[in-house]
């Protein structure tokens, strides 16, 4: 960012005198909440730096490092002393205070958009390092940043900045907000949905790969026949024959070619019932793989209409959540896993998915489900916690986006899982619950 733009942003954050809430929405973004019309952004991507001012969306990763929960410690609920450039440089210092049991703390969160420098560092008031979002080795910088040691100060720039007049400071954030959030949404959607259809497509080459039922029930029933046409005709048949003649049940003549190694013609009967049996449970298994391929391609085609919907890249980022993010746990392939500010959502992709959940659900997770109409089942896990509003909406919302490709509003019903009785596979019967409406598109 040029200085000039720091100086007069800085000169307007002055007046607010609280911060409500501080926390990371990204690896390398944070997010200052002044009031209810005040989110601000700081992106701290080297080279590529910037503030904006934007409307929280639902965070899909809350970060834990010492790093967050020392920012959420003293800046949630503190009070702003002062907003400074530091060292005539793209620094913003933003000193708070916080009142505590016994006493109260002051903290300085140092904002740096200085390029290969760029970082958001924690001080107490005598300027030692508190906590960092990049710790630095004097390896590797002219200037380490260390917890516990004093931060040294950069290299001032060996230029004089230029002036370039904002005429409306908040507009101008405002706009780059949306600027940022538009150009990474489309590259996001683009990368993304580049993804899923590469996984669709091998999804519809598996599924034209398989055989069809018909062709192996109709081979089972004609080895089926065979069986009992030998065990009608047992004392024509030869034993270590290869052929026989007999005549079908409707008196045709016809030449039946018998089983390999068989050494009786009670053999060649049982042998035809087995390769019956077969066929028939392999029609069974590739009907159930039928199946269970359609709903996973439907499922992706969802994914890839609600990709194309989102309207943010906090939402894009909601439906990928980080590897780490997931349990350690080997996840299951009919279930999708998503994380809404920190809290598990389970979507079921099929009805294997949709009776999993129910299996596995616990007594006081949520089960979600679109009223009066077949959908995909939604369990959050709740560990007991009592769920906000945003969250339970952001929750429906999925269960709406990976149920229906339709436009328009829809209710979702949702109610502990207690209240669910499961009458056969995934259909069930639920009382005791609430109702959301939900707008898809």
């Amino acid at each position: 960012m040029k200085f000039s733009y720091l100086e007069q942003i800085a000169l307007y954050m002055r007046r607010f005198t609280h911060i409500v809430a501080a926390y990371r929405y990204e690896d390398t973004a944070l997010r200052l909440i002044f009031d209810r019309d005040n989110s601000w952004n700081f992106e701290m991507q080297r080279g590529n730096s910037t503030i904006s001012i934007g409307e929280a969306s639902n965070r899909g990763k809350v970060y834990q490092a010492p790093f967050d929960i020392l920012l959420a410690k003293r800046f949630n609920r503190s009070s702003v002393q002062s907003v400074e450039l530091h060292n005539h440089d793209k620094i913003i210092r933003i000193t708070v205070s916080t009142s505590g049991s016994y006493k109260s703390e002051t903290t300085v969160l140092q904002l740096e958009f200085t390029g290969k420098h760029t970082n958001a560092i924690l001080l107490d008031k005598d300027g030692i390092v508190l906590e960092a979002l990049r710790h630095i080795d004097e390896e590797v910088s002219s200037r380490s940043v260390r917890v516990g040691q004093i931060l040294g100060e950069l290299p001032k720039p060996p230029y004089m900045p230029k002036t370039y007049p904002l005429e409306d400071v908040r507009e101008y954030l405002i706009d780059e907000f949306k600027t940022r959030s538009s150009g990474k949404l489309e590259r996001l959607k683009n990368e993304k949905k580049v993804l899923l259809n590469k996984r669709l497509a091998q999804l519809h080459k598996h599924l034209e790969a398989l055989e069809e039922e018909s062709v192996l029930l109709d081979e089972s029933q004609k080895a089926q026949h065979s069986g009992h046409l030998v065990l009608a005709n047992l004392d024509a048949i030869k034993p270590y024959e290869k052929t026989a003649q007999l005549s079908d049940f409707d008196g045709t003549v016809i030449t039946l070619e018998l089983p390999a190694g068989c050494t009786s013609p009670s053999g060649c009967a049982e042998s035809f019932f087995k390769r019956s049996k077969k066929a028939k449970q392999k029609a069974i298994g590739l009907h159930q793989e039928r199946t269970n391929l359609e709903a996973k391609i439907r499922h992706h085609e969802l994914f890839i209409q609600t990709v194309e919907e989102a309207k943010s890249p906090e939402e894009i980022a909601l439906l990928f959540p980080a590897k780490g993010t997931s349990s350690k746990l080997k996840s299951s392939d009919s279930i999708a896993e998503f994380w809404i500010e920190g809290v598990k959502v389970s979507l079921g992709k099929s009805e294997k998915g949709n009776i999993e959940l129910l299996k596995n659900a616990k007594a006081r997770d949520i089960w979600m489900h679109l009223k009066d109409r077949p959908s995909a089942h939604v369990v959050i896990t709740t560990d007991k916690q009592q769920l906000p509003e945003r969250l339970l909406t952001a929750a429906a919302k999925l269960c709406v986006d990976f149920s229906v490709f339709e436009k328009g509003r829809y209710l979702v019903d949702y109610t502990p899982r207690r209240e669910v009785k499961v009458q056969e596979g995934a259909n069930v019967l639920y009382t005791n619950y609430k109702t959301l409406s939900v707008e898809k598109g």
